[in-house]
This record gives structure tokens, C-alpha cells and sequence, in this order.
């Protein structure tokens, strides 16, 4: 599955997951759990718009915008943007978005695809070595006549 399906997949999940918690929780778990899910809700968002970058970057975007959210409070936000993102600066709000931002980054890094060109295991890496050192190409074809390696001795294929 893509990084963008995951980046979607958990987007819907952590709305439905904010939503809860305002139904059935309230007070102060209510208002930290919501602002933690806003900055999974952020970094899912960067996944969805860019869905190479490193999971550990996706999850300091979504902690510096969630972050500059909450000190724009401090000077003002326009009145249309209250609603969504807030109106009044409480420092403690700063620490739970770190820890949204470590459940984002926790979350992209398992929605993170890998090929499996990039990861190799040791022992493809020692044949891939053994095979250049050997004076062959590591797919373990010939060399061509015209190759600078191709008058050189060569191990026998495996």
C-alpha cells in the first residue's frame, strides 16, 4: 500500500479517534487528547501531500505547524480561522504536540513502503562485493570482450 493510502487511512482514523474522545471523555483529557491527534492529524496530512519524505521529517513538519499555530495565539488569529485553530495561547499545549508528533512519526514510520531493491540483506551485499572483487558483474553474467576486466581471472558461478 502507498505512503499516501496510510497518510489517508490515518487521517480518517485519527478524526474518527478526536471525535470520540470529545463524545465520551471531557475536560482536560478531552482538550490534550485533541490537541496530540491535531498534530497526527497534521503529519498525516504531509504524508498525503508528500509521501517520500523521511518519516522523522514528516513528523517535524506537523510539530513546527502545530507549534507556530499555537504562538500565532499569543498575537492574534483572525476570527474566521478561531474555530479551527484556536484563539487563546496555553503553553502546556506545546508539550502534547510533541507527543502527537512522536505517535505521528511512529505511524508514518509504519504506513513507510520499502522496495525490495532498498533493502538488502547482508549476504546480498557480501555477493555483490565478492562478485565486483571477483572481476564480474554482480548479476553474475559475463563481461563482455571489450570490458577491462575481461582478460582477468574469474571464480566459477555459484
Amino acid at each position: 500500500m502507498s505512503r499516501r493510502w496510510w497518510g489517508f487511512g490515518a487521517a480518517v482514523v485519527t478524526v474518527a479517534a478526536g471525535l470520540g474522545v470529545r463524545a465520551w471523555a471531557g475536560g482536560s483529557f478531552a482538550k490534550y487528547a485533541g490537541d496530540a491527534l491535531y498534530t497526527v492529524l497534521v503529519c498525516a496530512v504531509v504524508v498525503m501531500v508528500a509521501p517520500r519524505l523521511r518519516p522523522v521529517v514528516a513528523a517535524g513538519i506537523a510539530l513546527g505547524f502545530s507549534w507556530a499555530v499555537e504562538l500565532l495565539q499569543i498575537v492574534g488569529i483572525p476570527a474566521p480561522l478561531r474555530p479551527l485553530l484556536g484563539a487563546t495561547f496555553n503553553a502546556p499545549d506545546l508539550f502534547w504536540y510533541v507527543v502527537g508528533a512522536v505517535l505521528g512519526w511512529c505511524i508514518a514510520l509504519r504506513g513507510r513502503g520499502r522496495t525490495p531493491d532498498v533493502r538488502r540483506s547482508a549476504r546480498d551485499e557480501y555477493e555483490v562485493a565478492a562478485a565486483g572483487a571477483a572481476g564480474r558483474p554482480p548479476d553474475g553474467s559475463t563481461l563482455d570482450s571489450d570490458h577491462p576486466r575481461a582478460g582477468m581471472p574469474q571464480l566459477p558461478a555459484e
